[in-house]
This record gives C-alpha cells, structure tokens and sequence, in this order.
C-alpha cells in the first residue's frame, strides 16, 4: 500500500485533482467545451424524448461516454506533447488512436438517440 493520506482525506485530495481536470480541460481544450455543450442541450432533450427510465439512461449514456472519453483524449495528447514536440510515428498513432476512439463515440451517440427517436416518431 502506497503510503499517503487515507479514508475522507485521501476522497478529498482526489476530488480537488478531478475538478482541476475538468477545469483545465475546460479551459484549453475546445473539443471539449463543444461536447459539453452538445451534453448541455442534450440532457434536456433526453427528458423529453424518453418515454421510459430505460429510453433515458440509454439516452445519457452515450453523453456521459463521450465526455468521459474526450477527457482521456485529451490526457493522451497532453501527455504525448509532453514526452517530445518531435514528430514521431508512435505518438502520431497514439493521438490518432484517442481521436478514433471520439469519433467511435460520437457515432454510437448518434446510433443511439437515432434509434429512439425514430422508434418514438416512426413506430
């Protein structure tokens, strides 16, 4: 065990780290700050399109997925423009690989909003 604070200090210390996160990615990422914004306007229209708590949770997680992945996007990038400002083909596929996995849930976000509402409008 890694020696440190534990119980609620520790919560604490790693939730003050978290918020940082989301504040910085915030501030100097702007594919983030676009995503955020399309969860924003989204989140209300998942009310509204779900006719069951099953049709919401389906409708929000794909938000939530989005999010959660842009941020890794995010931390890979920085961390590859930490290593080396060098180009070099691995750090190359590595950012490509984070985009990919973006791009993967923004299709699976339209996927899923796509499939409820045509079975609310056209079924």
């Amino acid at each position: 065990m890694k020696p440190g604070l534990t119980g609620i200090n520790r919560i604490i210390k790693a939730s003050g780290h978290s918020f940082r996160g989301m504040r910085d990615a915030y501030r100097h990422e702007a594919a983030f700050r676009q995503e955020l914004v399309l969860t924003i306007i989204l989140l209300p229209l998942s009310v509204w399109l779900a006719q069951t708590m099953t049709e919401w949770l389906l409708l929000i997680t794909p938000l939530f997925v989005l999010v959660i992945v842009e941020l890794l996007n995010s931390a890979v990038e920085n961390t590859v423009d930490r290593i080396s400002a060098q180009l070099h083909t691995l750090s190359g596929r590595a950012k490509d690989m984070a985009s990919a996995a973006v791009m993967v849930s923004l299709i699976f976000l339209t996927v899923v909003w796509l499939s409820i509402a045509w079975s609310r409008f056209y079924v």
